[in-house]
């Protein structure tokens, strides 16, 4: 389909052909973690670590117009560390399912003052996927889609329908 762009009038064309314009960003971040996913029958089911990746796409129709981000989707840098700040509260520490270990051996961990974040999902990349696709949408983007990498080859991503 060839779209012929001359200012708004196009934009009116292109909208009755279905066509909808986007500009897109992307940054990422990493943390390095442990984890283990209960009721699972394999190597997982032990304590091990990943080098996790998370990517997140945002979007928006339209750039800025006035101020330090005219022209811009979003300033890539409060992009960058607001998805930063995400994968750092899981930087360096043994991430549990709520409810999956005693709680002698949950407070044995705490005691020997291990870093342990507590989630409310099983912690597969699945799961994390949707955790940080809601959180960065919390930050006020309009997120495209969000990916994370459990291994440089393994990845799971979280969408929605617009």
């Amino acid at each position: 389909m060839i779209v012929r762009f001359i200012g708004r009038r196009s934009r009116v064309s292109a909208f009755l052909y279905g066509v909808i314009f986007m500009f897109m960003l992307s940054t990422e971040a990493c943390f390095d973690s442990a984890h283990f996913l209960s009721g699972y029958h394999g190597k997982c089911s032990n304590i091990h670590g990943h080098r996790w990746k998370i990517i997140v796409e945002i979007m928006r129709s339209t750039l800025d117009k006035d101020g330090q981000t005219a022209g811009m989707v979003t300033d890539f840098g409060n992009l960058k560390r607001d998805l930063k700040h995400l994968a750092d509260e899981f930087d360096h520490c043994l991430i549990i399912e709520r409810g999956t270990l005693k709680q002698n051996t949950l407070d044995a961990l705490y005691d020997e003052n291990f870093n342990i974040k507590e989630v409310a999902f099983r912690p597969t990349a699945e799961e994390f996927a949707r955790y940080f696709y809601f959180r960065m949408k919390d930050k006020g983007y309009l997120v495209k889609k969000l990916t994370v990498y459990e291994t440089p080859n393994n990845c799971a991503a979280y969408t929605e329908e617009i």
